[in-house]
């Protein structure tokens, strides 16, 4: 059954891999019979990739991205503008941009009550002005609120989340909402959808996202009709059609398991097994995550509904999936939590500008862990910045990579930080997936979120920040123990040579493109 199963996923893969390549043989044969045949062909080409090069130029979009692909045009002049109009724009599709964009309009008053919501301290109280000014921004931008009354508990392994996720998920009794970039068949789904099966036979509602692209390699194709006929509500998001397809770019990389409404679980943790080390990839696989117990649970609620219901449409009134629902008795909970999603749906950066944010108001230092660093200018400045300002700026990636390509344009990412004086660790006992800030004893974010161009810009993404909370104590200790189980890295240890050199200069100007 299980060598059935990985022909299956293998099928699909082998499939979709080789009609995607036959459309690119085919595109570029017809192209340049077209130049063959008609020879003003040529300069209606190239004309057109001039003017999409000053496009590009015009355009308020990371400049990054656009350097990518003005080097690309010109490296292509014949037929680099004609690519940019096929896969240049990057956004969803506008018929995907429209349901999630009404639905988050109609949902938007389900977070203006704010029962349980915190009331931000005004700018004039010195101590939490500039605290309250990072939460008021993600609150404007993304509607959003920062919320009391809501405990918090740090993981800083896989393994340990999954034992407290497994409790949880047996205490349910009204609800269940999943939604997650991987889902892989293992101990560790195994044992999750078993619990599902007799939760739902019970009456108990499940429901379940999960991202087609994310999950190609591990599903079937058809695993959601399977898990409907098991009594699991399901919803693939963003089908992999293998025809070119811009959306394919912007994936769901949440992850969020939500229970009754007060318990909910995010950060880096996919369901697969190498994420609680039942099986070995790249050595010890180290993630984090959290779990939150109380009002700002609803937020996490309010994501998953908009998502399920832009595409699914069952619910109108969403008050019934509330905490105080399921959980009359009041919560507790110190300091401020603010659970944010950040997407491709508008111009607005929530997730790298709360890292940017966090940055600029540290004082003695910030600890970063981030499988992932590919970063643009600004970026990159504000780590260097807040380095030459003294506060201690450290970053943990890994020791072991999981894609080596994208490790060597990490690496190539440390000479000018290091110049800056911002410390770098690579994780030696092997892969480092956890996506975590700490600063200064006070702010805390643990998500879904990469420091690299496409969980930045491209994809659904979601995350937690914290300022004062129970977890941060944990947190801190846990970056202090990672640090010091990993090898520091000097500038000696970046000395490519000039070959090497140009190489990643490559790498990182096509990076934004990938």
């Amino acid at each position: 059954m299980r060598e059935k199963y990985k022909r299956l996923v293998m099928n699909r893969i082998i499939i979709t891999v080789l009609l995607i390549l036959i459309q690119v043989i085919w595109l570029i044969f017809m192209l340049e019979k077209l130049t063959e045949y008609v020879s003003w062909i040529t300069t209606v080409f190239s004309v057109l990739s001039i003017l999409v090069v000053l496009y590009i130029i015009g355009k308020d979009d990371n400049s990054a991205y656009k350097i990518g692909w003005i080097v690309l045009i010109m490296a292509l002049p014949l037929f680099g503008g004609l690519f940019y109009l096929v896969f240049g724009d990057k956004k969803p599709s506008r018929k995907m941009r429209g349901k999630l964009h009404a639905q988050h309009v109609q949902y938007r008053q389900y977070l203006k009550k704010k029962e349980g919501a915190k009331e931000l301290p005004p700018d004039e109280k010195k101590e939490s002005c500039r605290a309250a000014g990072t939460f008021r921004y993600v609150e404007r931008v993304s509607d959003f609120p920062a919320y009391t009354n809501t405990e918090v508990r740090y993981y800083p392994s896989g393994e340990e989340m999954f034992v407290d996720m497994l409790e949880d998920l047996k205490r349910a009794e009204h609800y269940i909402f999943l939604e997650y970039f991987i889902v892989s068949e293992g101990k560790m789904w195994n044992t999750i959808l078993e619990i599902l099966k007799e939760k739902a036979a019970a009456g108990v509602e499940v429901r379940m996202i999960y991202d087609d692209m994310g999950s190609i390699t591990y599903l079937p194709g058809g695993y959601g009709e399977w898990l409907e006929k098991a009594g699991i509500k399901c919803m693939v998001f963003n089908p992999i059609i293998p025809f070119f397809s811009l959306v394919m770019n912007n994936r769901d990389h949440r992850k969020i398991l939500d229970i009754d409404g007060h318990t909910a679980y995010t950060g880096g943790i996919n369901l697969s097994d190498e994420y609680i080390n039942e099986i070995v990839r790249f050595g010890y696989w180290k993630d984090t995550g959290v779990r939150l117990h109380g009002e700002g649970v609803w937020s996490f609620t309010v994501m998953f509904l908009e998502m399920w219901n832009a595409f699914r449409k069952e619910d109108e009134d969403i008050d019934r999936f509330r905490p105080h629902v399921w959980h009359p008795e009041s919560f507790s909970g110190t300091g401020l939590v603010q659970p944010y999603t950040d997407s491709p749906l508008d111009n607005e950066t929530i997730a790298e500008n709360v890292y940017l944010d966090i940055l600029h108001q540290a004082k003695k230092y910030v600890y970063i862990f981030t499988p992932y660093l590919i970063v643009d200018d600004v970026m990159r400045n504000a780590l260097c910045q807040a380095a030459k300002r003294g506060v201690d700026v450290r970053i943990v990636t890994p020791g072991i990579p999981d894609k080596p390509t994208v490790f060597r344009i990490t690496r190539s990412n440390y000479p000018p930080l290091l110049r800056a004086g911002v410390r770098i660790y690579e994780y030696t006992p092997g892969f480092i997936h956890a996506k975590s800030y700490i600063c200064d004893d006070e702010f805390g974010v643990v998500g879904s979120v990469n420091m690299d161009f496409r969980s930045l810009y491209l994809h659904f993404e979601c995350a937690t920040l914290l300022y004062r909370t129970e977890g941060l104590k944990e947190l801190k200790e846990d970056s202090i123990r990672t640090i010091e189980q990993s090898r520091e890295i000097t500038l000696d240890d970046c000395k490519k040579g000039i070959v090497g050199g140009l190489v990643d200069s490559v790498l990182r100007v096509f990076a934004p493109l990938c």
